[in-house]
């Protein structure tokens, strides 16, 4: 069957139906012969035409639908019979098998060159066009065309070769190299980097176990597990890593960590490695950090609007002490970062004591605690004050030193923003006390404490009614009759339920009544109470809140509450 084809060309097809006019569709034709590029995005780029006026005009005229891929089941086998260059290069995504029919949707219908080149490849199935925006489809390729099976085969070939040469590694990075075993765990590793990258996930974990290898990804706070039968090719991956780390190979008793940057995808990708001895071999969990994914502004947390004026109070601030608070990887730093960002534009001497620095921020000197050094977040806040510093940065308060040179820094002139580990915001200044910090100081120097947790946001692809547990109703005290929402799981979702995440909070100002509780032996129930009574809302709360407007599941809540 012959494929749809417009009666005349493109532009003057536009024109005749007034949707462009002549001088327009000239000033775009010059263009084109300049940059080369199709005539409908030039269209789009010189304003003259919307990309979803241009791609309705373009259905209409083909007799073909105009989908939304967003609303659309795709059948991950219709997407495999479209290799991922061809894909990729004609713009051109496989959503449909049925029969002897492959439906297969175009941001470019009109390129009669990419229609012959995939009715061929999809030949002896006939080919039935549908439309959809460029910009979801390349969301879609990121999504669908996961490196899975280039993993497997890679590790097959690993293994293939390490039985048959018994191969030593000793390339210092991920290219591939002379040998031939160390071309192969090159490409396998950088499969594993690209496929993370790709979905999105924050750490790879490689585990060997008895018989397999497990090699996990956390996308959106949830492991992905896939599992490889080729166990012994560990090793040949521990060490490759290793070297690219700077570490000690021959060390495989003790726990190491080292970085090291490459680039992913056009991305500048940060990776933080540490490995550790485990029962059948060394185990490895990989922390990947892409800057341009992972900083985010002010806006991007979530504030309600007057907890961001609360916020902004704290950061127009000349001197005291802000904390984030929270278990480990609940967006503590996010937050901080986002605040320097902010910050920096004030024209302030901005200094950062980091175990590790995370990411590079413009016009803020960041340094990295070596212990090894005896540079420890101590010692360099002791340094820091002759420093001429504006606004100090403490990753972390672990100890009765730095806690207590951290609240002399907030007193002394400026402002210091640090993270500790407790629950609730409450708490905080009892984990304070506890460290040694006088009360009188703390009083003092306390300007707000945040407490946060990450929650996964429910998939509005396949949002269903939630069936909550009768516990969890009565816990929050909530009528069986209200409605809830839970993602069932679709193909945007990874078949989860939940996609992406956000931060859940509650920010507490240290008012006049807050300071006058807080002395030796304070009490952080009679502190919450204070601080709901003047507005705080607990982070509980939040997390009710959010699932009563359907962004996450009431079990998501459950899972983070405060209490």
């Amino acid at each position: 069957m012959a494929q749809p084809r417009l009666k005349m060309r493109l532009g003057d097809l536009l024109v005749q139906e007034r949707i462009i006019s002549d001088d327009q569709l000239q000033l775009a034709l010059q263009q084109q012969r300049h940059t080369g590029r199709k005539l409908g995005t030039t269209l789009i780029d010189l304003g003259f035409i919307s990309e979803v006026q241009l791609l309705t005009f373009l259905a209409r005229q083909l007799d073909v639908p105009f989908f939304d891929l967003n609303n659309l089941t795709i059948d991950a086998s219709a997407v495999m019979l479209l290799p991922e260059v061809q894909a990729r290069r004609y713009r051109a995504l496989a959503v449909n098998l049925s029969d002897d029919k492959v439906t297969v949707v175009m941001s470019a219908p009109a390129d009669l060159s990419a229609l012959d080149a995939i009715a061929a490849l999809l030949s002896p199935r006939e080919l039935v066009l549908a439309v959809a925006r460029e910009g979801q489809l390349l969301e879609y390729f990121d999504r669908l065309y996961r490196r899975t099976r280039e993993i497997e085969n890679f590790a097959v070939q690993l293994h293939e070769e390490h039985q048959e040469t018994g191969f030593e590694l000793g390339a210092s990075s991920l290219n591939a190299g002379a040998d031939e075993g160390e071309a192969t765990v090159a490409k396998l590793l950088r499969s594993l980097f690209e496929d993370a990258v790709q979905v999105g996930a924050s750490d790879i974990h490689i585990e060997p176990d008895e018989k397999v290898l497990r090699i996990r990804q956390r996308i959106d706070g949830v492991l992905h597990e896939n599992i490889l039968s080729e166990v012994c090719i560990a090793q040949a991956l521990v060490l490759r890593l290793k070297l690219v780390a700077g570490l000690d190979i021959s060390e495989k008793r003790l726990p190491q960590d080292g970085r090291f940057a490459m680039k992913v995808r056009g991305r500048d990708v940060d990776v933080r490695m540490s490995t550790m001895p485990a029962q059948y071999g060394e185990s490895v969990v990989i922390r990947l950090l892409d800057t341009m994914e992972s900083l985010w502004s002010i806006e991007q947390i979530g504030l309600e609007p007057e907890d961001r004026q609360k916020l902004d109070d704290v950061m127009a601030r000349s001197h005291g002490m802000f904390l984030t608070t929270g278990p480990t990887g609940c967006g503590k730093s996010t937050t901080l970062y986002a605040m320097l960002m902010e910050m920096r534009r004030q024209n302030v001497n901005i200094l950062t004591i980091e175990d590790p620095v995370e990411f590079h921020i413009t016009d803020v000197q960041q340094m990295q605690v070596n212990r090894a050094a005896e540079f420890t977040f101590a010692s360099a806040l002791r340094n820091f004050l002759r420093h001429d510093p504006d606004i100090i940065m403490v990753g972390e308060i672990r100890d009765r030193e730095t806690a207590s040179i951290a609240v002399e820094s907030a007193l002394t002139g400026h402002l210091v923003l640090s993270t500790l580990h407790t629950n609730t915001a409450a708490t905080t200044v009892t984990r304070l006390l506890d460290l040694g910090v006088e009360p009188y100081l703390l009083r003092a120097s306390l300007l707000a404490v945040m407490a946060q947790r990450l929650v996964r946001l429910t998939c509005n692809h396949c949002k269903e009614p939630e069936d909550v547990p009768s516990h969890i109703l009565k816990t929050f005290k909530i009528d069986a009759g209200e409605a809830f929402f839970k993602g069932r799981g679709c193909t945007h979702c990874d078949g989860l339920g939940i996609k992406y995440r956000k931060a859940v909070y509650e920010l507490m100002v240290v008012s006049e009544q807050i300071q006058d509780l807080i002395v030796p032996g304070a009490e952080a129930d009679k502190i919450q109470q204070i601080a709901i009574a003047e507005g705080m809302r607990p982070l509980t709360q939040a997390g009710i809140d959010m699932a009563r407007r359907g962004e996450i599941s009431l079990q998501e809540a459950w899972r983070v509450r405060s209490e």
